[in-house]
């Protein structure tokens, strides 16, 4: 099968491709397909879902192995499962991707719901097993056969040089741009600034006559052929031409609504400045915006459009870099309980005032953080906001075994260095639901213990601050040195206090999760591998098979394949 991909260099991780339910090669593969009525069934279910339901609102990753079919991973020879899924389009690409899940957040979500093989091949991230490092164009080649050792950038030239060498596949750029309609047949918007004379044909007004503001109107629905509601604005439509004076008429649509959020950021940087978007100086400081979040359902075309006009205000030197902002993220979108979007006639909306009034801003903010990963889409439950409410609780009960020691007890030192450098990271990365998940079970370690020392408390309610910030300055004006919470300096760590002495390695027979096993910290491939093999467990599945292969990942997973 022909697969498109941009990253040929991750393709020592690839362990098993995904059909889209619509590719012919499907139909094709039928005869060779063991379960085809239950891909038939799938396809069926896929057809009735939209682009916009398989590829974002879908959380649980569903497919179905084609039984009896096998694609070869061209360059280490690997027998890879083959699956169709609606998360693929047959529309992208060719409509069949090579599923990387160490790399990947998509196919690791697939990958981890079907117990497949999660291979590290770019260095640098967490934990592959635990979720995916997707930011790869940092790190070396790991796991990679000729391209271990290489960075990012010299392994993707050379493997897509190895690929056409061999004839395996070649270079190719696909653009998804496509024409857009820039004017709208209604009264809000941005009206445009051209004038029409039958002399000079179409003419700009003059910068002197901007901005060019609506007319007040009675009413606001377009007309019966479809026209501008401005096309009744008579008095405002007639005027004259900038050009040589005689008569001439306003354009009548408006703009749309993306033509202001193209360059809104900006227009913050110096918000009442008549003269100008934004003086130079607020241009110069402000320039280029550091980290800009935004809703999932505008990534692309608001990503698209906005970037395009400010290279275009780069390029006619009113913006001083060329880049809008340096970091871009998106938020997923909170449904109803029905797992639909909100809106008043489905009747799911949550009142975020009813909430604040029954539960407090603390535990709603908590909450809304706790309810699934940032970008996600995550239906409301209201028994998660109670779960958060009680967590909240449980950290304020805490005083009842509060200890006056300043320091961490032994016990729950390397505890509190690991909780530390995991909130602050995860923080950073916009892992909120783990950050706070990993709050929550050091509250429960305290409260097994039946103590907690000052010093510990003291740290617990400084990485609560920003998602709970009224309950933790209450308790930091109660024990802490002075001052507000949020503006003390944020909880160091001793990277060696976070180790682990033994680590959990997850042994695979022929890719598939048989055993799990702690090792000593530390081992490297090769002791690794020996370690595995002492498993009572996987000696028995192996027993009488020929072992034609041994995969250790450190630290990880060894995955025996046997025949």
């Amino acid at each position: 099968m022909t697969v498109y991909t941009t990253r040929a260099d991750t393709l020592f991780g690839a362990t098993y491709v995904v059909l889209s339910p619509e590719h012919k090669l499907v139909e094709k593969l039928r005869p060779e397909i063991t379960n085809w009525d239950e891909v038939s069934g799938y396809i069926t279910q896929a057809s009735k879902k939209s682009e916009f339901e398989r590829t974002e609102l879908v959380k649980e990753k569903t497919g179905v192995r084609l039984e009896g079919v096998y694609a070869t991973n061209p360059v280490s020879g690997e027998k890879l499962p083959v699956y169709i899924a609606d998360y693929v389009l047959v529309t992208y690409g060719t409509g069949a991707i090579m599923a990387v899940p160490a790399h990947d957040e998509r196919d690791w979500e697939f990958a981890k719901k079907f117990g497949l093989p999660i291979i590290e091949v770019v260095s640098g991230g967490r934990d592959v097993q635990e979720e995916a490092y997707t930011d790869t164009y940092k790190g070396n080649m790991v796991n990679s056969g000729f391209l271990n050792g290489m960075s990012v950038k010299e392994a993707i030239p050379a493997m897509i040089s190895y690929l056409e060498e061999k004839g395996l596949g070649k270079r190719k750029v696909n653009f998804k741009l496509r024409d857009w309609v820039f004017s709208r047949q209604r009264y809000w918007g941005e009206p445009i600034p051209l004038v029409h004379c039958d002399k000079c044909g179409w003419v700009a007004i003059p910068e002197s006559e901007l901005p060019l503001e609506l007319p007040e109107i009675d009413t606001f629905e377009p007309g019966e052929n479809g026209e501008s509601p401005l096309a009744k604005a008579y008095d405002w439509i007639k005027t004259t031409c900038p050009n040589c004076g005689g008569p001439a008429e306003r354009e009548t649509d408006t703009m749309p609504q993306w033509a202001g959020s193209s360059w809104y950021y900006l227009r913050y940087m110096d918000p009442h400045n008549n003269e100008a978007l934004a003086s130079k100086e607020a241009l110069d400081y402000w320039s280029p915006v550091d980290w800009y979040n935004g809703g999932m359902e505008h990534t692309t075309l608001h990503l698209l459009y906005s970037r395009f006009w400010h290279k275009f205000l780069y390029d006619i030197g009113v913006v001083p870099t060329k880049e809008p902002y340096m970091r871009r993220t998106s938020h997923g979108m909170i449904l109803g309980e029905n797992n639909e979007k909100m809106s008043k006639s489905r009747g799911n909306v949550i009142n975020p005032d009813d909430v604040v009034n029954d539960f407090g801003a603390d535990a709603f903010r908590t909450y809304e953080m706790f309810i699934g990963a940032f970008d996600q889409a995550t239906p409301w439950s209201q028994q998660g906001l109670r779960g958060c409410y009680k967590f909240l609780e449980r950290v304020w009960n805490l005083q009842d075994i509060l200890t006056d020691d300043e320091g961490y007890s032994p016990q729950m030192e390397k505890n509190m260095h690991r909780t530390i450098k995991k909130v602050g990271e995860d923080y950073e990365r916009m892992k909120f639901n783990t950050a706070i998940a990993a709050m929550m079970s050091l509250v429960n370690d305290f409260n097994k213990q039946g103590r907690v020392t000052k010093g510990e408390y003291l740290t617990l309610i400084t990485l609560l601050n920003p998602t709970a910030p009224h309950l933790t300055e209450e308790l930091w004006e109660k024990y802490g040195t002075g001052g507000l919470l949020s503006l003390r300096p944020w909880p160091s760590y001793d990277e060696d206090k976070t180790k682990d002495d033994e680590i959990e390695i997850v042994i695979q027979v022929n890719g598939k999760i048989r055993d799990k096993m702690l090792i000593p910290a530390g081992l490297d491939r090769a002791g690794t591998e020996e370690a595995a093999m002492k498993s009572e467990k996987l000696a028995s599945l192996i027993e009488g098979k020929n072992v034609i292969k041994v995969i250790a990942v450190p630290g990880k997973l060894v995955n025996v394949v046997v025949k």
